[in-house]
C-alpha cells in the first residue's frame, strides 16, 4: 500500500536514520536526496544541540533546518541561526540541582547550542554506562569545565537544556520519577545513560509543529521518523509516524508504521515501500 508523498520529513539521527558509526549509509542517503529532488523538506530532529550534528547532515541537500536539543532550539541548518528557542526556567535549575544532590550523576549543560560537561567526566565517560562509541562521541563534542555545577549556575537563566548521566539504571529511575514533579519542565530519555530536561514547550513535536506552521504544512503531510522515547510525542504529532524496528516500547506503541533496522536502512526502506521515494 503507498500514502500520498510527504511535504516534510523529519528525521531523528542516531539509530534511526545514521549507522552505528553516525555516518549517513548510502541507501538512507539516496532516498533522501530523491525526496529533496522532489521539493520534499527533510528537516533534522535531534536530541543532540547544533554543535554536535554531523556536517554530512546539515550540508546535504533539501535539509534547510534542524531541530536540536529535543526541541530547545529550531535552527537553520547552513548557518545554526536560531529561529525558535526555550530556555530552561531559573527555579527548574536550582530544582533540578537540589534533587540530583549527592546522587551517583553528572551533568551536560547545553549553552546557545554547545555542550558543555565536567573536564574527569569526558576524560572517563565509561563510568557513566557509556559503550565505545559513545566514549567517542563525549569526547569528541562535549566542551570541558573545570566544574559542571558553578557552570550550571552561572549560566542559570540561559540554558538551552541539561542532561543528567546516570551511573546506573537504579539512578536513573529514581531520577525519572524525582524529575516528573518539577513544574516548567519537559522530561524525556533516548539512552539508558541520560535523563533529559528542557523547558515545557520543548520536545521535538513543538520544534516540527513550528516549522510546519511556518512553511504552511499540516500534519498530515509530515512523516516523521525515530526510535526512542524522544522521539515518540514527535511520532504521535506527525500524520505518519514510523518507528525503526529497534525502537523502545514507547515510541513502537505511538508508530502508525513500523519499518526495519536503522541497521538495514529502515528509513530508506519505508520511503520507498509507502511513499515511492
Amino acid at each position: 500500500m503507498q500514502y500520498p508523498k510527504p511535504k516534510l520529513i523529519a528525521l531523528d539521527l542516531d539509530e534511526t536514520l545514521l549507522d552505528s558509526n553516525s555516518k549517513l549509509p548510502p541507501k538512507n542517503r539516496a532516498a533522501l536526496l530523491r525526496a529533496a529532488a522532489e521539493g520534499i523538506h527533510i528537516v533534522v530532529a535531534s536530541g543532540r544541540s547544533y554543535a554536535s550534528l554531523p556536517q554530512e547532515m546539515l550540508e546535504l541537500p533539501g535539509v534547510q533546518y534542524a531541530i536540536c536539543s529535543n526541541g530547545a532550539a529550531v535552527c537553520e541548518a547552513k548557518t545554526g541561526k536560531i529561529l525558535y528557542q526555550r530556555t530552561l526556567p531559573k527555579a527548574a535549575v536550582h530544582e533540578i540541582l537540589r534533587r540530583t544532590k549527592g546522587e551517583f550523576l553528572t551533568y551536560e549543560a547545553f549553552l546557545r547550542g554547545k555542550p558543555y560537561a565536567q573536564q574527569d567526566y569526558i576524560l572517563e565517560p565509561q563510568r557513566y554506562m557509556a559503550d565505545a562509541q559513545t566514549v567517542r562521541y563525549v569526547k569528541s563534542t562535549r566542551q570541558p569545565v573545570p566544574n559542571i555545577l558553578d557552570f550550571i549556575l552561572e549560566h542559570e537563566t540561559e540554558l538551552d537544556c541539561l542532561d543528567l548521566v546516570v551511573g546506573s539504571m537504579a539512578v536513573k529511575e529514581k531520577m525519572m520519577e524525582a524529575m516528573a514533579s518539577i513544574p516548567d519542565i519537559y522530561l524525556t530519555t533516548s539512552v539508558p545513560r541520560l535523563v533529559e530536561l528542557s523547558h515545557r514547550d520543548c520536545g521535538k513535536h513543538r520544534g516540527l509543529q513550528f516549522l510546519s506552521e511556518r512553511l504552511g504544512i499540516a500534519p498530515s503531510q509530515v512523516v516523521a521518523f525515530g526510535n526512542a522515547d524522544n522521539d515518540a510525542d514527535m511520532l504521535r504529532w506527525a500524520g505518519w509516524g514510523i518507528a525503526v524496528a529497534n525502537g523502545s516500547p514507547r515510541c513502537l506503541e505511538e508508530a502508525d508504521l513500523i519499518t526495519d533496522h536503522y541497521l538495514s536502512e529502515g528509513v530508506a526502506s519505508a520511503l520507498e515501500r509507502w511513499f515511492g521515494i
